[in-house]
């Protein structure tokens, strides 16, 4: 007799944005493998999203709130994987900060604890989507990073804080089987809808390795493949889709400008964006990930904008056509967004001046792009390695050796790099998902596993994640190699 196919059930939140409505479409083409709970707010515009999938039999619709754990208890029922995509993100999250971070830190507890209360806890796999925001401003030449980074937060980022903390929760759970991906900037058609003043936070220095929005979807429907190995768990990584997707801001910002006929040196000013304080790197270890899911297109990234620029809308195409004088018109308003807009803060905000341009003097020497265009930088990573245009951070251990056969004396080392201490119990040092105590190098002691530590980058969680410069010394030689632009042997 043939053996019938086990299909899995997999609870996946957020399917109502970009990255998990992708995701849930991948899911979908293989129903065949899989049955899909999702939990969305009842609002009109996700009822009309989700109607042609009410009575399918292998959808199954929770509607609820990410906020309220008696709706994420019924999604977690009977699942295989938990997907966790939900959440507030940008630019929600610039105009919302601490709703964004009651939202995204209880809606990562409510998980959790629905994972753990069920009876066959220990076979659920749960996936956190994490960000690449979690690992603060790197700017050149510490542009290029890992997993195991230093976690911070930019001022005035609450976004990145609750996704620092939320992976925490995740790591730290008890949960058997756990994976943290963190995203990077998605590509997708509907990414040139977001005009708003927050596009003025980005330096056009500054970097990032993309993710497109169809190979984030193909990530979310693999990693619940059976062909995963076990190996693949209980670690963090970074999403991207590769060398080519590499990116200066200035670059990006260019290309998806060119698509309208538009020149980005015509429609902006340089003034109007900020020269640091926001996140993005090109990884060093993004082809990890690849390596184990296999989720990549690999079209090539000038492919990518044009395909992106043929789902546009028609009338962007219309721009070509408006003068750049006209354009820089309409686009000035932003930057006097109060609180969030770049040159509000030149008008009103010291504290945003200081943080986005180093200093009021540092932002009135910005008299023309040559002040702020990029010079080039090299994408290949062995190039770069070569050249000594990659900086690796130091990690403050020997990050070849395997995690579970470090011994206390070694863990000892990586916590004094970091400026403090590891306080034990030794004994269970090697044991996957242990909780250990710390003290971080102004005296607090926090618990944390040695995965989020040393695999996650994570340190004191009683310290301000999105005010390093203030408390961290170079006693902490782990982020301080960071704030100061340093590699430390």
């Amino acid at each position: 007799m043939k053996k019938s196919k086990i299909i899995k059930t997999v609870f996946l939140t957020g399917a109502t944005g970009n990255m998990g409505w992708a995701g849930f479409q991948e899911l979908y083409k293989r129903k065949n493998r899989f049955n899909i709970t999702l939990l969305a707010r009842p609002s009109k515009k996700n009822r009309r999203l989700l109607a042609a999938y009410e009575h399918d039999p292998s959808v199954r619709i929770v509607w609820g709130d990410l906020m309220n754990y008696n709706d994420v208890l019924e999604g977690v029922r009977d699942a295989d994987y938990v997907l966790h995509v939900g959440g507030m993100v940008s630019p929600q999250a610039d105009y919302y900060p601490e709703k964004t971070l009651k939202v995204n830190v209880t809606s990562a507890e409510n998980i959790v604890k629905a994972i753990l209360s069920q009876p066959g806890r220990d076979r659920i796999k749960a996936v956190y989507i994490g960000s690449v925001a979690q690992c603060g401003d790197r700017r050149s030449p510490v542009h290029w990073g890992r997993t195991g980074d230093p976690v911070y937060a930019s001022e005035y980022d609450q976004y990145s804080v609750s996704k620092c903390i939320a992976e925490k929760i995740f790591a730290d759970s008890g949960l058997k089987w756990w994976v943290s991906l963190r995203q990077s900037g998605i590509l997708y058609p509907g990414i040139l809808k977001n005009i708003d003043p927050i596009v003025f936070h980005v330096p056009v220095r500054g970097v990032i390795e993309w993710a497109t929005v169809e190979d984030s979807g193909r990530l979310l429907a693999n990693v619940c493949e059976d062909w995963v190995p076990d190996s693949f768990w209980n670690r963090f990584y970074n999403i991207g889709s590769g060398e080519q997707y590499r990116l200066t801001n200035y670059g990006f910002e260019s290309r998806i400008l060119k698509t309208m006929g538009l020149d980005i040196e015509k429609v902006f000013e340089p003034q109007w964006f900020a020269t640091r304080n926001f996140h993005g790197m090109w990884y060093l270890d993004s082809d990890v990930l690849e390596d184990f899911l296999h989720f990549r297109e690999n079209l090539p990234v000038d492919d990518y904008f044009r395909r992106m620029a043929s789902k546009m809308p028609w009338y962007y195409s219309l721009a070509r056509f408006v003068p750049s004088s006209l354009i820089k018109v309409f686009m000035k308003p932003l930057t006097e967004a109060k609180d969030l807009g770049s040159h509000y803060w030149i008008l009103h905000d010291p504290g945003k001046v200081k943080a986005y341009y180093g200093s009021m003097e540092e932002y009135l020497a910005i008299k023309s792009w040559d002040n702020i265009r990029p010079s080039a930088m090299e994408t290949s990573r062995e190039s770069a390695e070569k050249s000594g245009e990659a900086v690796v951070l130091n990690h403050g251990y020997d990050t070849s050796r395997p995690l579970y056969s470090l011994s206390p004396d070694e863990i000892e080392q990586a916590a004094v790099f970091r400026g403090g201490h590891f306080l034990g119990p030794v004994e269970r040092v090697g044991e996957k998902g242990a909780v250990f105590e710390w003290e971080c190098e102004h005296g607090h002691r926090f618990t944390a596993s040695l995965e989020y530590v040393l695999l996650g980058g994570g340190w004191c969680n009683a310290c301000d994640l999105s005010d390093v410069r203030s408390h961290v010394s170079p006693k902490n030689r782990f982020i301080w190699q960071v704030l100061s632009g340093q590699y430390l042997e």
